[in-house]
């Protein structure tokens, strides 16, 4: 048995999908186990580029079992255009498989995160308005529509009505808009259900199944650990858990049944979204960072805030989600950098502290304590050792192991899957 967990160890936006596509070369299985349609890997792969943003990033591979868990809130029509897209581009899709157990995102949802947000003015947590936390919270209202129902008309109608009645009275009475119509969502879902009908079946058997016979599964989520919606930063969070504990509900297995943990680590810190952010810079630097390292959303195309690591977040990380090996990502957008520097603690009412802060309001008042380092100018995207990347290179490398005791078995020097550093092989 060999199962492997892919963890974002900052605010999302660390580069897995590259990681994963990595991976999954030598993988059998690919589940993601949370999340929706409001996060995004980009995949660059023989030179194209693959947007993917609820198909698991092991679809480029033929040979390949992808599962959407159950953990992951589904938005159908987004699903069928991610599909087709990836035929267009000569990608099979025959191996997709759909937990009859996921949530489903309906127009009522987007129409409420929309109106939602609105109504908060300048208090709004900057959702992607996609419908996936009203979604989740239907799910916990235990009146969510999963992928079974879609596929059953008469159970689907009963739920759809349902709910659109009780979301009317909603939007008209609270928020004074119109209300949406039921035959319009009801004959448009009933189209996605043929499209997707073949591929929905029970994934927690058929996981199960694969794990005893010894295949080889990778799990990948969206976003990252401080998204989490217990442990992140709280309420800029997202709707469910990026780290490594949400993969057995998400997915439907045992704890037992996870071998390992990779934390994925970019080589600085980036944030999309309200919230305060220790290390973000505001200089030449931030500017620096963003644009060199192509910083902007792969689903929104939002430009992120950057700045410096920070290692108080990635130990958070390595604590919450018993991280083994890091993954660092975007060496090659270091380098230029005279000076490179790393956050080793936070300075909080005098006293210096190492611990993430639940409070954001205590966050905010935490100035990062920073260590300063050399950086370097030699082009290292084609490097294929550790050993030969520039001296100053290798020194920020080793000064993120020694801060974090986990080394780094996997280093990206540039978006391609060959601009990689294996220095420990996973999976194997």
């Amino acid at each position: 048995m060999s199962t492997l967990v892919i963890v974002g160890s900052q605010w999302g936006d660390e580069g897995k999908g590259k990681i994963t596509d990595y991976l999954a070369e030598k993988a059998d299985v690919v589940v993601r186990y949370q999340g929706g349609n409001n996060a995004g890997h980009t995949v660059e792969k023989n030179g194209t580029q693959y947007k993917l943003h609820l198909i698991p990033s092991g679809i480029l591979y033929p040979d390949k079992i992808c599962i959407i868990g159950n953990g992951v809130v589904l938005d159908p029509g987004s699903l069928i255009d991610e599909i087709n897209t990836l035929k267009s581009q000569g990608i099979s899709v025959e191996n997709l498989k759909i937990s009859d157990r996921a949530h489903i995102v309906l127009p009522y949802h987007i129409k409420l995160d929309e109106l939602e947000e609105l109504s908060k003015g300048e208090n709004d947590i900057g959702t992607t308005k996609r419908g996936i936390g009203p979604c989740y919270m239907d799910k916990s209202e235990r009146i969510g529509i999963r992928t079974c129902d879609l596929v059953d008309p008469q159970s689907f109608k009963e739920k759809l009505m349902n709910n659109v009645q009780s979301k009317n009275k909603i939007f008209t009475k609270i928020y004074d808009s119109k209300e949406m119509d039921f035959e319009n969502i009801y004959e448009e879902y009933m189209n996605y259900a043929e499209i997707l009908k073949p591929y929905i079946v029970d994934t927690t058997s058929l996981l199960y199944d694969l794990i005893k016979k010894g295949k080889k599964v990778l799990f990948e989520g969206a976003q990252g650990t401080l998204l989490d919606i217990d442990l992140g930063t709280y309420p800029y969070v997202t709707a469910s858990h990026p780290i490594s504990g949400g993969v057995t509900v998400g997915a439907g297995i045992g704890p037992t049944m996870i071998n390992d943990v990779v934390g994925v680590v970019k080589a600085y810190t980036t944030r999309v979204g309200k919230g305060p952010f220790p290390t973000e810079l505001f200089d030449e630097e931030g500017d620096f960072l963003r644009e060199k390292g192509h910083e902007y959303g792969t689903t929104t195309g939002r430009p992120r805030r950057c700045g410096w690591l920070d290692i108080v977040i990635v130990n958070y990380a390595v604590r919450v989600s018993g991280i083994r090996t890091f993954a660092l990502t975007k060496l090659d957008t270091l380098t230029g950098l005279k000076k490179i520097k790393i956050c080793t603690g936070y300075r909080y009412n005098g006293k210096i502290i190492n611990n993430f802060p639940a409070s954001l309001k205590d966050l905010a008042m935490c100035e990062p304590v920073y260590e300063e380092l050399d950086g370097w100018t030699e082009d290292i995207t084609n490097i294929k050792k550790f050993e030969d990347l520039p001296q100053n290179a290798k020194k920020y490398v080793e000064r993120i192991e020694e801060l974090t005791g986990i080394n780094a078995s996997i280093i990206s020097v540039g978006p391609g899957r060959e601009k990689t550093i294996i220095r420990e092989e996973l999976m194997a």
